[in-house]
């Protein structure tokens, strides 16, 4: 069995439990927290302060880093590295050079090993971006985001004056989609590839159209696209709009040696982000514990991760059943 830890038990780190719970050939054995441990309840697994990682260096195969990236990885991830193999979703993708940077000095001088940038995008996308342009060398690859809620743009509308609640949806322009895939010669620029819709709440009496003009040319958030606004009720806003779905799609349209049109496709749907987030993060936990078996250090990317590593299944099953 792969032991494994949780640190930080938000939306990912909770999706994650729910992950290991149906991974056999893993356990969860503690989750980390920076804040009282009484003050959580898991499935069963203990609760230790982030401050006692040491006592659990010898219990922890691989521990897997559940913070935001924003403000809680930079400072969690080469901490935990310290101590233990671990995993993250690092996604702030301008930033990724520099944070490798970071965990792999962090994880060489404690000889463990760190696997970073692990959930959807980046980590399978970026994948696929990579097997789409191995694959199809003379072409383009572009990348649709949604449909999904968009946390951050969502908070943005919600710290206008008046408004009580928000979500925002960022959802991929079905024609640009469909004209990329049939490799039509298009322009892809902010506003043809996606729109927003957002479903805002406000307080009563407040001003509407204000609120909706400050929303349609908030810059960098709402002014490069096509913006709806829906006011709706809070009980309508509890009833359809509580969940965090989002999903995507990446596509390489090229051509074969003799000019011969091709098209490598790959998408997601997600009724949950945070919970399929979790779940990539378990499997690349799968291949961290495995890796470092082997004696592997230093920072590592899902380009190094092999699907066998992957994969519980062993590789004669690989061959038989999915060869």
């Amino acid at each position: 069995m792969i032991r494994v830890a949780i640190n930080g038990y938000g939306n990912l780190g909770r999706g994650a439990e729910q992950a290991i719970s149906r991974s056999k050939d893993m356990e969860l054995v503690v989750v980390f927290t920076r804040r009282d441990p009484g003050s959580l309840t898991t499935q069963g697994a203990p609760v230790a302060h982030v401050d006692d990682m040491p006592d659990w260096a010898d219990e922890v195969d691989v521990c897997l880093n559940c913070g935001g990236s924003a403000t809680d990885l930079a400072e969690q991830g080469p901490a935990a590295a310290a101590h233990f193999t671990t995993v993250d979703s690092f996604d702030t993708h301008a930033e990724i050079p520099a944070y490798f940077a970071s965990l792999d000095t962090a994880a060489r001088q404690a000889g463990h090993l760190a696997l970073i940038s692990t959930g959807w995008d980046p980590g399978l996308f970026s994948m696929l971006r990579v097997l789409g342009e191995a694959v199809l060398p003379e072409g383009r690859t572009t990348t649709f985001w949604g449909p999904g809620v968009s946390q951050g743009h969502s908070d943005a509308i919600r710290r206008i004056e008046g408004v009580a609640d928000a979500r925002q949806y960022t959802l991929p322009v079905e024609q640009t989609v469909e004209a990329v895939k049939a490799g039509d010669d298009v322009e892809l620029t902010t506003r043809s590839m996606h729109r927003r819709d957002c479903y805002v709440v406000a307080h009563e009496g407040a001003d509407r159209d204000r609120i909706e003009r400050e929303i349609v040319t908030m810059p960098h958030y709402f002014a490069d696209y096509d913006t709806t606004v829906t006011f709706i009720s809070a009980q309508e806003m509890a009833e359809s709009h509580s969940g965090i779905p989002h999903g995507g799609a990446v596509i390489r349209r090229g051509e074969t040696s003799r000019g011969t049109g091709a098209t490598v496709t790959f998408e997601l749907g997600l009724g949950s982000n945070p919970e399929f987030t979790g779940s990539v993060v378990v499997a690349m936990a799968r291949a961290a514990a495995r890796m470092a078996a082997r004696g592997q250090t230093g920072a590592r990317t899902v380009f190094d991760v092999t699907l066998a590593d992957l994969s519980p299944r062993s590789p004669e099953e690989l061959r038989a059943d999915y060869l």
